[in-house]
């Protein structure tokens, strides 16, 4: 709506009792993991706004299904869930960033090795499909091969040869 002089006039969304108890949970579970030595600590910047983030969204999904009225659980948690999925993959990728390569590059190596396991539904890998089809910067020879040693080294693969077929293959535990 826009009043007398133009301006637009919002009307001020609430919260029902519900989700407002479940925003404040969502909110002090954050809290906690932004202290010192908590989960979220390095991410602090993305993760003091999350749960702010989770309202706008609940408010979002409250129009959106053209609700009336304050904002339900249903919305809220549809907020905080999507907040959260975001804030996790925050967490993971500025994780990455500030991780040295060499221990960054084995971890994108067997995550994407593990996922294509689980395609293929085998507990090997090509070495020439690595370098055909797997994560960035992990296709250079040299590159791939300090990331395999890494995860030989630490228990979580091996190198197979079959005749002139190299392949890595999984530790089956993981």
């Amino acid at each position: 709506p826009i009043d007398d002089d133009g301006a637009l006039s919002p009307s001020m969304l609430t919260l029902t009792p519900e989700a407002k108890t479940a925003w404040v949970k969502f909110h002090d579970t954050i809290e906690v993991e932004l202290s010192a030595g908590g989960e979220l600590q390095e991410v602090k910047d993305v993760a003091s706004k999350t749960a702010d983030n989770a309202a706008r969204l609940a408010a979002l999904f409250h129009i959106f299904t053209g609700s009336i009225g304050p904002i339900g659980i249903d919305a809220m948690e549809s907020g905080a869930r999507i907040a959260a999925w975001h804030l996790t993959e925050a967490r993971r990728f500025l994780g990455e960033l500030a991780m040295p390569a060499e221990l960054a590059n084995p971890m994108r190596l067997e995550s994407w090795m593990l996922e294509y396991c689980r395609r293929e539904k085998t507990d090997k890998v090509p070495t020439r499909e690595v370098q055909r089809c797997g994560p960035g910067g992990l296709r250079d020879k040299a590159t791939f091969k300090d990331a395999v040693s890494e995860l030989v080294d630490l228990g979580r693969a091996r190198l197979v040869q079959d005749g002139k077929k190299r392949q890595v293959q999984i530790n089956l535990a993981l």
